[in-house]
């Protein structure tokens, strides 16, 4: 699927489940420029069904036309029905509340909704399926090679926690570090350890996982160093970040190694990069002064000019 990451592992078991239970439409909910949203939106329209995401975004923009900028016009493109709510509304009311009022509103209409959380990972049941995803995820790390540490974006907590769960239980002796885009390391603690509880997992978010702060300004919110190091590192190495999730991740993780060389030299890391590269044209205002490189080229008048030389049909 394009573009898409970590999103596609727990989407593969997660709208299995709702095709097994004869859904004809899916529900999510997440940021305006959520990857997981456009990711699930792209994925329902492969399976025929209807998509409908509540996207949240800030009070002054929550009456107006959300635009096509980013995962909004891949969203809206594949037909995606789209339901706003303000941030104040989301945290006063919470994602599970307004998912449930949505699927009682469509189930009153006669449809067959399936609802996937934030993250795809706030019940037991889609819990499940998701962690099969990231299981298959650190199979695939150990037959790739050894690694010391693993580090990944964390925005809803879902993939640090697959991860985290995964490496565990396969021994695979990797230390997990996130480095979280909203919210607060604590927070994503303390939602780790309600899904390893819901798993009766028996080990504590803590031993697993280290989480660090890396959200800067704010979510989806960008200074012009970090703007600046995503441009550094696409045109050194032709890895093109998302200035949301990955971008801010790798950046947070050079800047520890930078300041704590001795914690990180000699070991073997492995950088994932979880997708989401349309959340760039949310940027190109304020990236537009760090990429410049263009001119008109120069045709001496000496050159010869024939007419119908350069045609290209």
């Amino acid at each position: 699927m394009q573009l898409s990451g970590n999103k596609v592992r727990k989407l593969e078991f997660l709208l299995a489940d709702a095709v097994a239970q004869g859904a004809d439409c899916i529900i999510t909910i997440g940021g305006i420029q959520s990857n997981h949203c456009r990711a699930t939106a792209v994925a329902s329209r492969y399976l025929n069904l209807d998509c409908y995401l509540i996207l949240r975004t800030s009070k002054v923009l929550v009456d107006k036309d959300p635009g096509l900028t980013g995962n909004l016009l891949v969203e809206r493109l594949v037909g995606a029905h789209i339901d706003l709510v303000s941030k104040e509304e989301y945290a006063n009311v919470g994602g599970v509340a307004l998912t449930n009022i949505l699927k009682e509103k469509l189930i009153n209409e006669g449809r067959k909704p399936y609802v996937i959380p934030v993250g795809g990972s706030n019940s037991l049941g889609t819990c499940l399926w998701f962690f099969r995803g990231y299981i298959e995820a650190i199979r695939e790390i150990k037959e790739q090679a050894a690694f010391d540490d693993i580090v990944v974006a964390c925005g809803s907590g879902g993939t640090i926690a697959g991860l985290s769960v995964g490496s565990w239980l396969s021994n695979l002796g990797a230390k997990v570090h996130a480095y979280c885009v909203c919210d607060d390391p604590e927070y994503f603690y303390e939602y780790s350890q309600s899904l390893l509880d819901g798993l009766e997992g028996g080990v504590s978010s803590r031993d697993i996982v280290n989480i660090r702060n890396a959200k800067g300004l704010g979510y989806a919110m960008n200074t012009d160093e970090e703007l600046k190091f995503v441009s550094d590192i696409a045109q050194a190495t032709g890895v093109v970040l998302d200035p949301v999730y990955s971008g801010k991740a790798a950046y947070g993780m050079i800047k520890d190694m930078n300041e704590n060389p001795e914690k990180w030299q000699g070991r073997k890391v492995l950088f994932i990069h979880t997708g989401g590269l349309l959340g760039l044209y949310d940027k190109t205002e304020q990236m537009a002064p760090l990429i410049g490189k263009w001119r008109r080229m120069d045709i001496h008048e000496s050159i010869p000019r024939k007419e119908g030389t350069g045609k290209m049909f």
